[in-house]
């Protein structure tokens, strides 16, 4: 066996070290170890990877590798240079790289190849110029074993020893065709063996992209092939070597041998989508774990899209990059290249997901993003319109290319619509946004001031509509030259009254102008008439409003223009294009009060408001007051207009009726100009209770001009009649969210007015109204219709008199009244209604109608009438006013009278004395529930005065038969029978016939 390597010189040198210091053996021992197990354990692939890499590199040939995995068995097969005697010593060696003079070589630390340890006892490698050599863990063992330093050494370690140190010779391995160089691992067991399958399974691209010098790695499992290459990644290298100052600097704090290669190299790639050549930025698409490479994988996250290859200095476990100023150095470096490296990628949005965020996975990441970052706003990187520009000076808007084409113009550094989005990488590359509607104000000035109508309509048909208040400011042009903000005000000519519409798809214009909107007669009325050739429908969405005669009529400004006419030099323009429109739209009398005011000439030829003109032949001039100061309007204007349209414009025919909605009955709110008005709400409130929020009448209908009227009997028979008797309705109001109805202004009005037979409403009564109420009230005509007359106040019958507000005391007035004849059947019957009343709602009256000595009379309070509670009381007071009602209501009438009963003003004690005796048994088969005795007088006393009767204490006493008979009947609760009984106790004969007269009364149900 040849031994070109001097494998036993250096397995003599290695053994004699160890024995002259077994400390030594132990440190080897110790380093492959923590090399095998901890920092190389799962980068076996990479390290194979990375020394063939270094192969191809130091011979200047395409770099290749294979890595078959055939059962327990692993080969890695290799182009490029072949070992060499360097090459041993450094497999053989820990932390002495044979590379350490190579430009480019990726192995650089010298404990690489102690990978292979983790999964074999035994590896091997040959080339096909050199030879091969081996090391075995079992021989080692043996050469340790020999020697006595070592024993107690040995005897510690369980067999784990240095294998590395001590390499063999080896002829028997073959190198496979078309390869120079080839590892074998026989691998320890099924678990190493499942570590390398996975391994190989988790190689992809980051391979050929961290070792540029392999152009190709081919893995074969079991008989299945795969071909890992660098194609498809655009891929970006910044390189350059260190002068001394900086050696001096930044390896400060490196081991000596990292300062013997003064070079770094940096590297971004990014995988290209193979169809649309944009880059693919999930992990899981490219095959490459988010790790920095440093060449190979470490464990330093990089959250970043793309893959990093760098000199970065590591940690003795070659698991994370080292900190300090030549970490620093790289990572400035790194953010150079990754912002060339998007520099030179296509100009797509997908561009933006390549811009980092602030926010890293560790300290690295972070700090490479923050130095990227801070480059990306002045670093010519986007495809705006006017060429490729910094964020720092680009603009995005939210839109379609066509819009932005025709705002490119106005807005400098425009991207095209695709990178309008709300992507964060706009922010953090500077890209100002600017909204819609700063567009919008950007439309404006000097910048439009040659724009033509049609171009304006081009911006119509391309503006974002999605935010309609974003561009409720856009510019339009008007017929009369003026260009104006915002569509809400404007108007568009349409042809809606002859049937036809303003808009056809996407027509340039209205498809027909009526005459009434004509825009030289509508000139006068200042409106703002979009022009023709900027028409589209999104003015309309806008707010602006198709031209329409009633739309017209309802803008503010022919509102202004019509307030404003009388006070015009030539208010005649305005009064022809405002008929016009009334005309057109078909209006009816009161449906736009306020054309009340527009200034119309009057037969004299003065000029009035419309609302102060009346017709010639109209209903209304024949039934007002000659004296008024209405004026009749000019005939010629009656001949070309029409009555109708003059009417609809306020001009009088009939009584112009005011119609209104959601109406708020406040006097400060509401004003009509109604005679009156403010006194009708305050009449209204007083019925309602105290409200912290006026009600509101849903719809408000009045007659207006009542004031000026002179023959009411015309008068009232067309307010009795549809449409004015509406009018005369009650008027709903939504009070605290319930439904209250009130008396109508109109209703209201004509209550308090001498409107028929020269009387107040209220004053009389229905023919048909309710007989206790004759005499005190007048008799309405019979001609008027009944339920008008009822509507403004004619009374009908009593509980509706004594339900209304106020009735009850306007009652009791007329009854106070001395004029006023009441006979005493009547009056009994008043007295009874009256007693129902709620006492609240009555001011105790002055003086009452009463009955003093058999007379119905009007007594003064003052006089003491008293009202009667019980029979038996009356001979006490014969000399006083009597308000006589049934006893039951005696106490109710008593406390809406605020008068005293009887009993309150006199003692009624019995003063004489008398004798007990029996009730005769006639008497209780007529009154069952009668007492068993009462106490006879010779002549009855009661306060001093003689009386036929009195019930007193629970005791009949009486002098006399028609006293005893009273006072058994009240006292036995059959009041009504006392003249049966006093029959009865005068004749007692007659007790049968009266009984059977008795059973022949009707049976009372129960």
């Amino acid at each position: 066996m040849s031994d070109f390597f001097e494998t036993a010189r250096l397995r003599e040198t290695v053994l004699a070290a160890w024995a002259a210091s077994p400390a030594r053996f132990r440190e080897d021992a110790n380093a492959e170890e923590d090399f095998a197990l901890g920092g190389y354990r799962d980068r076996l692939v990479v390290e194979l990877a990375q020394n063939a890499a270094d192969a191809a590199l130091r011979a200047g040939v395409p770099g290749r590798l294979r890595l078959t995995l055939d059962g327990d068995v692993l080969l890695a097969a290799n182009t490029g240079a072949p070992l060499d005697t360097a090459g041993v010593e450094g497999l053989s060696t820990l932390r002495a790289s044979g590379k350490k003079d190579e430009a480019g070589a990726a192995g650089r630390f010298g404990v690489g190849f102690a990978a292979v340890v983790s999964v074999t006892d035994a590896p091997s490698v040959a080339s096909r110029k050199t030879g091969g050599v081996r090391w075995s863990r079992e021989e080692t063992t043996a050469l340790v074993a020999s020697r006595p330093e070592l024993a107690a050494e040995l005897a510690g370690r369980d067999g784990h020893v240095p294998l590395l140190r001590l390499p063999l010779p080896d002829d028997s391995l073959r190198v496979p065709d078309g390869f120079d160089t080839v590892v074998r691992l026989p691998l320890r067991d099924s678990a190493a063996v499942d570590a390398v399958r996975r391994m190989l399974e988790e190689a992809g691209p980051a391979l050929p992209l961290a070792l540029p010098a392999l152009e190709a790695v081919e893995i074969e499992i079991g008989g299945s092939e795969r071909t890992i290459s660098a194609g498809g990644w655009h891929v970006v290298t910044e390189s350059g070597a260190y002068t001394p100052e900086q050696v001096a600097e930044l390896f400060a704090d490196r081991p000596t041998e990292e300062r013997a290669r003064p070079y770094w190299e940096v590297r971004w790639a990014v995988k290209l989508d193979a169809g649309s050549g944009e880059p693919m930025i999930r992990a899981r698409d490219t095959g490459v774990p988010r790790v920095v490479h440093a060449p190979t994988p470490s464990d330093e996250p990089l959250d970043l899209p793309a893959l990093l290859i760098a000199t970065f200095p590591m940690t003795t476990d070659r698991r994370h990059v080292a900190s300090g100023p030549l970490t620093d150095f790289l990572v400035t470096r790194a953010a150079e290249a990754y912002v060339r490296l998007l520099g030179e990628l296509p100009k797509t949005p997908a561009l933006l997901d390549l811009v980092p965020g602030l926010m890293g996975k560790g300290r690295l990441d972070a700090a490479i993003r923050r130095e990227i970052i801070e480059r990306l706003p002045g670093t010519p990187l986007l495809p705006a319109m006017s060429g490729v520009l910094p964020g720092s000076e680009a603009r995005a808007v939210l839109g379609s290319q066509e819009f932005l084409d025709t705002i490119a113009e106005m807005v400098p550094g425009l991207l095209p619509s695709g990178w309008a989005t709300r992507h964060p990488a706009l922010a953090t590359l500077g890209v100002r946004r600017v909204e819609i509607a700063d567009v919008v104000d950007m439309l404006s000035g000097d910048a439009v001031a040659d724009a033509t109508p049609s171009w304006w309509r081009s911006v119509y048909a391309v503006l974002p509509a999605d935010d309609l208040e974003s561009i409720a400011a856009i510019p339009v042009p008007l017929a009369d030259g003026r260009l104006v903000r915002g569509p809400r005000g404007t108007l568009i000519l349409s042809g809606e009254s002859s049937g036809s519409s303003a808009f056809s798809g996407d027509s340039a214009g209205p498809s027909a102008t009526p005459h009434a909107l004509d825009p030289a007669l509508l000139a006068p009325l200042g409106l703002r008439i979009v022009h023709p050739d900027a028409v589209h429908p999104l003015l309309l969405r806008l707010g602006a409003a198709e031209a329409t005669p009633r739309t017209v009529l309802e803008d503010p400004l022919t509102h202004a223009a019509v307030s404003e006419s009388l006070d015009s030099a030539d208010p005649e323009p305005v009064a022809q294009a405002v008929l016009a429109l009334v005309d057109a739209a078909g209006l009816t009398a009161g449906e736009a009060p306020w054309l009340a005011e527009l200034a119309l000439r009057g037969a004299d030829g003065e000029l009035y408001p419309a609302g102060e003109l009346l017709l010639a032949q109209g209903s209304l001039a024949g039934l007002i007051d000659p004296e008024v100061p209405f004026g009749v309007a000019a005939p010629d204007l009656v001949d070309r207009y029409g009555p109708a349209v003059l009417a609809a414009t306020g001009v009088l025919d009939g009584f112009a009726v005011v119609n209104d909605a959601d109406v708020l009955l406040d006097p400060a709110e509401c004003d009509h100009e109604l005679d009156l008005e403010d006194e009708w709400i305050e009449a209204v409130l007083d019925l309602l209770p105290d409200l912290d929020v006026p009600p509101v009448a849903l719809e408000f209908t009045a007659v207006r001009d009542l004031e000026y009227v002179a023959d009411w009997p015309s008068a009232l028979a067309l307010l009795s009649r549809p449409p004015l008797r509406a009018a005369l309705r009650p008027l709903r109001l939504i009070v605290s969210g319930e439904t209250v109805e009130v008396p109508s202004y109109t209703a209201w009005w004509l209550s308090r007015h001498p409107v028929v037979d020269g009387r107040r409403p209220t004053s009389l009564r229905l023919p048909s109204g309710d007989p206790l109420l004759f005499g005190l009230y007048g008799d309405a005509p019979a001609a008027v219709d009944e339920e008008a007359l009822k509507l403004i106040g004619v009374r009908s019958t009593l509980d509706e008199l004594l339900a209304s507000r106020g009735g009850p005391e306007e009652l009791l007035d007329l009854l106070a009244d001395a004029s006023v004849e009441v006979d005493r059947a009547q009056l009994r019957g008043l007295w009874t209604a009256i007693a129902g009343v709620d006492p609240s709602r009555v001011s105790p009256p002055t003086a009452v109608r009463a009955v003093l000595k058999g007379q119905v009379t009007v007594a003064d309070v003052e006089d003491g009438p008293v009202v009667v509670e019980a029979p038996d009381l009356l001979a006490l007071v014969e000399d006083r006013p009597l308000v006589l009602a049934p006893f039951d209501l005696a106490e109710a009438l008593s406390e809406v009278l605020d008068l005293p009963l009887v009993g309150e003003i006199v003692a009624g004690a019995v003063t004489s004395s008398g004798a007990e005796k029996p009730v005769p048994a006639e008497v209780r088969s007529l009154l069952p529930s009668a007492p068993l005795t009462y106490v006879e007088h010779d002549e009855l006393l009661v306060d001093g005065r003689p009386v036929p009767w009195r019930f007193f204490e629970g005791k009949v006493h009486a002098s006399g038969v028609e006293g005893l008979a009273r006072g058994l009947a009240w006292a036995a609760g059959q009041w009504t029978d006392r003249l049966a009984v006093a029959a009865l106790l005068r004749e007692p004969a007659r007790v049968p016939l009266l009984l059977a007269e008795a059973d022949l009364d009707p049976v009372t149900p129960v």
